[in-house]
């Protein structure tokens, strides 16, 4: 089973107008297709090429990483608080595969 993703957020409460840090781990071994495996076959590439996250379905950021991002990629991003909703993070491999992430910002005032 894959581990879900790690998250903090400085402030899941902010004020109106107030910066907001994420960050964000995903497990994935971030395989470059430059490998071979121990039969001398070559492992196929497999990395997360997209990172979006979303706030109240309003895009904040998106990434496209590319192969020199290490296993486990690591984010951080800032926004600045303008209204409550649902933080959604999605990350996306090359097989396709998803892996999310989600927590409440409740702007205060």
């Amino acid at each position: 089973m894959i581990k879900p993703p790690r998250i903090w957020i400085s402030n899941a409460t902010p004020a109106k107008g107030e910066r907001v840090r994420v960050r964000a781990q995903v497990t994935h071994r971030m395989e470059t297709g430059l490998r071979n495996d121990d039969g001398g076959k070559a492992i196929l590439r497999n990395i997360v090429n997209r990172f979006e996250a979303s706030l109240g379905g309003q895009p904040l950021f998106e990434w496209n990483p590319q192969i020199s991002v290490a296993i486990d990629p690591y984010i951080e991003f800032v926004f600045v608080a303008d209204k409550s909703g649902t933080l959604n993070m999605v990350w996306t491999d090359d097989a396709g595969t998803k892996q999310t992430a989600a927590r409440d910002v409740t702007v205060a005032g």
